[in-house]
């Protein structure tokens, strides 16, 4: 998990260097942003994985547990992340324990990212 962590944490870092340059409206920001998004989904979906495999109940589907292969896990974890950080939510995985705690975290970074890049987009840094 600190792995991912820090792997998440480098890319808000590349980032928060990419919104001072001077002319951040460009191909390489959306860039930047869309790996950031990325990023941001699967380092998620691996937690909520890693949880799983550990034998941590954080999502349920139909008050059961969400259980399976490793490969059906990964698929359920990533599309949980998905749904999550983009902020549709369809209801159909539920997080408990700690993945609410995640999926908080998650669902609120997936709201400030656009409002950020809008924000820097339109304002700009006066120089």
């Amino acid at each position: 998990c600190l792995f991912i962590a820090i792997c998440i944490f480098m890319s808000f870092k590349s980032v928060v260097e990419a919104c001072f340059q001077k002319n951040f409206f460009s191909f390489e920001t959306i860039l930047i942003f869309s790996y950031l998004y990325i990023t941001l989904l699967i380092g998620f979906g691996m937690i909520y994985l890693i949880c799983m495999q550990s034998n941590l109940t954080v999502l349920t589907e139909s008050d059961v547990p969400v259980a399976g292969t490793y490969f059906e896990k990964l698929i359920m974890s990533m599309y949980f992340s998905a749904v999550t950080l983009f902020s549709v939510g369809y209801g159909d995985l539920v997080p408990i324990g700690i993945g609410r705690l995640l999926a908080v975290v998650e669902a609120l970074i997936g709201y400030v990212l656009p409002a950020v890049f809008l924000a820097r987009t339109f304002i700009g840094v006066e120089k």
